[in-house]
């Protein structure tokens, strides 16, 4: 019995060593910890799936988080890079702005991100104005003031068009479905790039990102686009392929768009609160602009 468990401890530190070696070659592949990223990325799948089909009330407080956390990075990153943004006034909008986009529709959306644009201006040039607060030369601060408008227009504009998707009637499974798809194509880009990438298709701006993984991130959202389209939406599979083909399209240049932001900044995350993903916003870069495309397609054909 003494040799057998010296032999299952022997076995045990042997697999171990396997896993970690395995792990440090995956880690050093991609740059991630991909175990701690799945396990977090499967944690908020939960958490939304919980919030559309359940109770898609609950997705407020989905989207609050959201707004909250990545119109805050985006903040600090811009200031960073020498743009002075109004942290608490950009949070506080972008928060407001979720349940004035759900019970106000459209209408209560523009309404906020308009708002939200005038309240962070007013902040910025009551700093200026102030006796003790930051003052700057009218160059800084009309180049803060425009830092200030793009955080609502990029975060709290192109987020809000997801709630004001769900809020409408049946809008909940549209909103699953295209976040799936923008799921699928950053999954299978990220998948066949792995494996097959080998000619860079924005070296300047992604280093990382290939032609060879541009296509597998195209074929998973064109099938999860026409699955998702005849089992879930009720639609035909021709306007899955449209959808998918779309949510694709607007995914990649979601990622493209942050990479060039954080790349001007330079930095490589928004920031480190997710291990193994980054900040809440390089997980949303690929969603943000796709929510827009899903909300133009539930007005047309929902």
């Amino acid at each position: 019995m003494h040799a057998r468990k010296v032999d299952l401890e022997r076995q045990f530190e042997v697999g171990k060593a396997q896993f970690d070696q395995a792990q440090e070659k995956i880690q050093a592949r991609t740059g991630r910890n991909l175990i701690l990223a799945t396990l977090i990325g499967l944690a908020f799948g939960g958490a939304l799936l919980l919030s559309l089909l359940v109770i898609k009330e609950l997705f407020m407080l989905f989207a609050v988080l959201i707004a909250a956390f990545a119109s805050y990075e985006l903040a600090q990153a811009l200031r960073k890079g020498g743009y002075h943004v109004p942290r608490v006034a950009t949070v506080v909008v972008a928060v407001a702005a979720v349940p004035l986009s759900y019970y106000g529709g459209a209408g209560g959306q523009l309404l906020a991100v308009l708002g939200g644009i005038l309240v962070v201006t007013i902040w910025r040039l009551a700093e200026q104005l102030g006796p003790t607060l930051r003052r700057g030369s009218p160059h800084a601060l009309a180049r803060d003031l425009a830092a200030g408008a793009f955080v609502q227009g990029y975060v709290t504009f192109l987020a809000t068009f997801a709630v004001v998707l769900t809020a409408a009637e049946g809008g909940q499974f549209w909103t699953l479905a295209f976040i799936i798809v923008a799921v699928a194509a950053d999954t299978g880009a990220y998948a066949s790039g792995l494996m097959f990438g080998k000619h860079k298709m924005a070296p300047i701006i992604s280093p990382k990102k290939t032609w060879e993984g541009f296509a597998g991130g195209g074929v998973a959202s064109v099938v999860a686009g026409v699955l998702l389209s005849t089992l879930m939406l009720g639609n035909t599979w021709w306007f899955g392929l449209i959808f998918g083909a779309a949510i694709f399209l607007t995914a990649t240049l979601g990622d493209l768009v942050e990479s060039l932001i954080k790349r001007d900044i330079g930095i490589k995350d928004m920031s480190s609160w997710l291990p193994g993903h980054g900040g809440f916003l390089d997980r949303l870069d690929s969603i943000l602009p796709s929510a827009a495309v899903a909300f133009v397609a539930f007005r047309i054909f929902g």
